[in-house]
């Protein structure tokens, strides 16, 4: 993994807090930056994803990544920013075809569910995937409200 033209937008809550840091060291050899908790206490899991999803919403980084316990509150949340195609993702066959057939655009992550080497598995894999557009492209076009 190193593509330096490649930046993130990592966040997450209490639960995935641990995650989230070993994802940050993991993906040394891109641009990261972390939009919080900065710890494992308590706290609201859309004060995180929202950022990260208007982060990448804006053009401003490439991906996002989120982590909570099941990651379905963080997915949910990004979900509702209107250019955002988020993907819960807990194996390396979902992460690659978010990616191939969604054009996902941030990966969530259930750090209760999955190991960390499989997080780092599964982060690889979104991160290394292309879309394939085709057949797929007409099906993404149509999500959007």
């Amino acid at each position: 993994m190193s593509d330096t033209k490649i930046k993130i937008a990592i966040g997450a809550d209490h639960a995935g807090f641990e995650y989230k840091e070993i994802l940050k060291d993991f993906l040394k050899d891109y641009e990261v930056k972390d939009f919080g908790p900065y710890s494992d206490s308590s706290v609201d899991y859309p004060d995180f994803a929202h950022p990260v999803a208007s982060a990448v919403e804006s053009g401003d980084f490439t991906y996002g990544i989120l982590l909570c316990g099941s990651a379905n509150g963080v997915a949910i949340t990004a979900n509702k920013h209107q250019h955002i195609r988020a993907g819960l993702c807990w194996e390396n066959e979902v992460a690659s075809l978010v990616r191939k057939h969604n054009n996902a655009n941030v990966l969530c992550i259930p750090a209760r569910f999955v190991s960390a080497a499989l997080a780092k598995e599964i982060t690889d894999t979104f991160l290394t995937t292309e879309f394939e557009g085709g057949r797929h492209q007409n099906r993404v076009e149509k999500i959007s409200c």
